[in-house]
């Protein structure tokens, strides 16, 4: 966007009205705006967005200037690597916690902004393509009856371009709400008010494992993630009933293990971020479930072979003169939403390659592959005979 452009919807954000709302001095906005923090979307001219935290202000907040209207970002969930006695001294004032899955999937707000209800990203993007799933799957009754509400959620399914799982029994994409907060406060609804509000307008919610003792949370957690087996559920979240207190999360190896698959298919992309916290984790499990030699074995075995296996089926692919690409779809009613979305993905800095449109029934079915650079450069480079820098 040029410069001028630029400044003439800066001046458009009311500085003064968003620094009443979200409780930030005026010179701290302005300060944000000329680091970056707080940036214009290029593809919406009327969004801003919070790129990091700023004060108690999550990164990924949204804010729209036509009609005006400021969504909270969803704050960081801290993880727990072991659960006793990490519940205890975590959820220290309460008697109770509340166990829900933790979905395998991508985390999205569902707001009404004017009148139009809108998919947004976890870093405050809007989504067109989310936002078009979302008025199919949700719909618009709720947020009439509750304008100033944000459904969090998981959009969950093989269709998703960011997270493709088929662990679900989920045909396309499917939505499951895990929290819902005042849209400008952030405030978050207590469990089970949450849920019954969700049942009553026929919103999907997380599954629900029920409320335990926070003493004895620990042994009923690790029965939970013992029981998903051989699944790729990716593990549970652990709630204060009140929703005062913080949640945490705990995962699952199996999970740890497709995520170290997933990101060491593009190893010089993603391998480094994903490795170190990932490995702690497995550690931290085999300890506190105190496994046997053969069980660590196995944990040992599993881990290994989710880093080495996927580099070298890559490393293999770009010897034999393909690219390194991930291969995702989406499914849309509306090819506009197709061609917003790629504009959406460019915007991020995706580069990816979208066939042509198959139709299936009254939906268009496109097939994406996303372009890794980073690592498609770097493995040519070492077949080519270059050192490792």
């Amino acid at each position: 966007m040029r410069r001028d452009a630029s400044s003439e919807l800066i001046k458009k954000l009311d500085l003064e009205k968003v620094s009443g709302l979200l409780d930030i001095p005026d010179y701290r906005l302005t300060g944000a705006i000329e680091r970056k923090t707080l940036q214009h979307v290029a593809s919406r001219p009327e969004l801003f967005r919070f790129d990091k935290p700023i004060s108690s202000v999550e990164g990924g907040t949204s804010i729209f200037i036509e009609p005006f209207d400021i969504v909270r970002g969803f704050p960081k969930i801290q993880r727990t690597l072991v659960l006793y006695p990490g519940l205890v001294t975590h959820f220290s004032s309460c008697n109770k916690v509340a166990v829900e899955e933790k979905m395998n999937g991508y985390n999205t707000r569902l707001a009404l902004v004017g009148d139009e209800l809108v998919g947004l990203t976890r870093g405050g993007f809007l989504c067109p393509y989310t936002t078009e799933k979302a008025n199919e799957l949700v719909g618009l009754e709720f947020f009439l009856d509750h304008p100033d509400l944000v459904i969090c959620g998981e959009m969950v399914g093989p269709d998703s371009p960011y997270v493709p799982k088929s662990i679900y029994d989920i045909e396309s994409l499917d939505f499951f709400a895990f929290d819902v907060r005042e849209k400008i406060s952030g405030k978050p609804m207590p469990v089970m008010e949450r849920r019954g509000l969700m049942e009553e307008y026929g919103i999907n919610s997380a599954r629900f494992f029920g409320e335990y003792d926070v003493e004895e949370a620990h042994n009923e957690i690790t029965g939970i993630i013992k029981g998903f087996g051989d699944s790729l559920h990716e593990g549970v979240v652990i709630k204060d009933p009140q929703m005062v207190i913080t949640p945490v999360k705990y995962t699952s190896s199996l999970s740890n293990c497709a995520d170290l698959r997933y990101a060491f298919e593009f190893y010089n992309d993603y391998g480094r971020d994903f490795f170190f916290p990932r490995v702690c984790r497995e550690a931290f499990q085999s300890m506190e479930w105190d496994e046997d030699e053969e069980s660590r074995r196995k944990r040992c075995l599993r881990l290994g072979e989710s880093i080495l296996l996927p580099m070298i089926e890559t490393i293999k692919k770009k010897k034999n003169g393909e690219r390194i690409a991930e291969k995702v779809q989406i499914r849309v009613k509306n090819l506009k939403t197709a061609l917003d979305f790629e504009t959406h993905l460019r915007v991020l800095g995706v580069d990816a390659v979208f066939e042509e449109p198959e139709q299936i029934g009254d939906e268009y079915l496109i097939r994406i592959r996303k372009i890794y650079h980073s690592t498609n450069d770097k493995t040519e480079s070492i077949l080519r005979g270059e050192m490792w820098s």
